[in-house]
């Protein structure tokens, strides 16, 4: 780690201790904005950690403080995966906005000697939802008192969606087995027991399949800026059709959306580690722009002076 690059443990009291990483935004006085990693699910996560790493050094480069965490039960955080419900990860969420908050709160030379920084300065926080991670974005608005603005790469609108194509792992995995027969079926009775179930080496507990299949990504009038971005191998990409409606739903609410379709590759759900590259240039631009045309830019531009 380096002195702009710092990993520590959040306390998250009787649960235990979450991993953080934080990137401190580089060649400014004030950060241009705070971005907070929500983290996709289960292996995507896995298999995105390095575009997430990427692009967090990126963002940190182009003026954003960034927080990356893991949740409970996830990397080297306490607990494990199976203890962890839909709950919990929002609160962990939650926790690490705070600490966000709480450094924007403060003189910029109490956490990096080398600068200033003018208290309270109002920089926007990003929440930035990678996958089923979008899903937390509603409810974590919700409970914090600052402006807040989304990120969102490859958004799950629906987590029973996302749970869907996870058991199917296990499905597809009793299918080479010889026993898919009632496999889907059965993993739901034992979850509506109470009962764990084990798919593809993590074990998912009633409580986060019940949490994440009742979330859904919709408007909230709350939200004022969206950016929205996907990645695709066509020769021209394009948003999904989904997206496009998800986007149309937004803008009618009266949200300032960006969204685009960049080329890459499905980094999340690839067989080796890929990387998008498009994908964190567009989003650094996409910052930058919203930046530029936000209250708070003032304010560093300002402090520059």
């Amino acid at each position: 780690m380096t002195a702009a690059c710092r990993s520590f443990f959040l306390d998250a009291g009787p649960r235990g201790q979450r991993l953080c990483v934080h990137h401190a935004a580089q060649g400014v006085v004030t950060p241009r904005g705070q971005i907070l990693l929500l983290p996709p699910f289960a292996e995507e996560l896995n298999k995105s950690r390095r575009m997430i790493a990427l692009a967090a050094r990126a963002f940190a480069q182009a003026g954003f403080d960034v927080l990356l965490t893991d949740l409970l039960g996830c990397g080297d955080s306490s607990g494990d995966f199976g203890d962890a419900s839909w709950d919990d990860w929002l609160d962990d969420t939650y926790r690490a906005a705070i600490w966000l908050t709480e450094q924007a709160s403060q003189p910029r030379s109490a956490t990096h000697p080398h600068t200033t920084h003018t208290a309270h300065t109002p920089v926007p926080l990003w929440l930035w939802g990678v996958r089923a991670g979008a899903l937390f974005a509603a409810p974590l608005m919700e409970r914090l008192d600052r402006p807040v603005q989304w990120l969102l790469w490859q958004p799950v609108t629906a987590g029973k969606l996302q749970l869907q194509q996870f058991l199917r792992l296990k499905v597809a995995a009793d299918l080479v087995g010889g026993q898919a027969k009632g496999a889907m079926q059965a993993l739901r009775t034992q979850l509506d027991q109470g009962q764990s179930v084990e798919v593809a080496g993590y074990r998912l507990s009633p409580a986060l399949a019940r949490g994440l299949e009742q979330a859904q990504l919709k408007p909230t009038p709350r939200l004022q800026h969206l950016v929205w971005l996907e990645t695709s191998t066509r020769e021209e990409p394009a948003l999904t059709p989904a997206a496009a409606m998800a986007v149309q739903a937004w803008t009618e609410q009266g949200c300032t959306v960006q969204a685009a379709a960049v080329a890459g590759p499905s980094f999340w759900a690839a067989t080796e580690i890929e990387v998008a590259p498009a994908l964190i240039d567009a989003s650094v631009a996409a910052l930058l722009q919203a930046a530029q045309s936000s209250p708070a830019s003032a304010v560093v531009e300002g402090a520059r002076a």
